[in-house]
């Protein structure tokens, strides 16, 4: 969908005055129901990114950090099954999935009375039944899962938008693959002269340890299996790790423009 200066213009100026939470994401599609879910989505992410980069430091002090786990302690104490770090995350303005990293690693540094790598916070974020404490793996299960959902509906209604035919993971899975992308392209498509096979999703900032660990544990496996494909990192990645394109993994930080569909498909199935 395409915007005017004017329509792009009175979107941004609706979130400069509203906080980039949940709450106002709700308040946007209310705001602007003629224009797509996926646009008006993909715009708030844009600017919760940049409100995420704004705020970073005061969310990290030791003080902060300690308030943090404390009002989380006292959550779950009161209601261990209530969503404590999702309604701490959305009442400080906070990405959820930032918060479950700052309480997991201060959780991790008092079991083990030392600092944990972010190899291994980083392992758990991605599978919280590593969480050697079952409140905490639930709670760290919720914003991890609940974002991740919501950029994958996005992901959804922009391909359906370009009219791009797919098969989603859950029909792969349902056809007997285990590790698979979140969609496959049943026509593959060109991205500033890359083919793409498969997109993936990643409701998260690309560092180095972790974007390590997906090229390990998941990329070269559906490059392996289906072919070149394309990584959509949400909250952006480091640039220097944007270096696989020839070989067939390109990383994006946001839905490409600049799609050329192509004839035949050499996909596998």
């Amino acid at each position: 969908m395409k915007l005017t200066k004017a329509q792009y213009d009175e979107i941004a100026q609706f979130l400069g005055h509203v906080q980039p939470t949940r709450q106002s994401l709700r308040k946007l599609k209310e705001k602007f129901p003629s224009q797509s879910q996926s646009t008006l989505l993909s715009i708030f992410s844009q600017e919760y990114q940049k409100q995420i980069k704004r705020t970073h430091a005061k969310h990290h002090t030791a003080e902060a950090i300690e308030t943090y786990y404390q009002r989380y302690l006292n959550g779950v104490m009161k209601n261990a099954a209530a969503p404590v770090l999702l309604e701490l995350a959305n009442e400080v303005d906070f990405a959820p999935s930032l918060m479950a990293r700052i309480v997991l690693e201060r959780f991790l540094q008092e079991k083990e009375a030392a600092i944990p790598s972010k190899t291994l916070i980083n392992s758990m974020l991605r599978d919280p039944s590593q969480i050697p404490d079952g409140v905490l793996a639930n709670q760290v299960y919720q914003p991890i899962s609940a974002i991740g959902h919501e950029h994958e509906v996005l992901l959804r209604e922009m391909l359906l938008e370009k009219n791009l035919s797919f098969i989603a993971e859950d029909q792969l899975r349902a056809k007997g693959y285990d590790k698979t992308p979140d969609f496959i392209l049943e026509v593959p498509v060109a991205v500033e002269g890359h083919v793409i096979h498969w997109i993936e999703s990643k409701a998260s900032f690309g560092d180095e340890s972790s974007h390590q660990a997906y090229l390990q544990d998941q990329f070269w496996s559906y490059w392996n299996r289906f072919g070149p494909g394309l990584v959509i990192y949400w909250y952006g990645f480091i640039e220097e790790l944007d270096c696989h394109r020839e070989r067939g993994i390109l990383l994006k930080d946001c839905f490409p423009t600049d799609i050329v569909t192509l004839r035949h498909s050499t996909a596998q199935r």
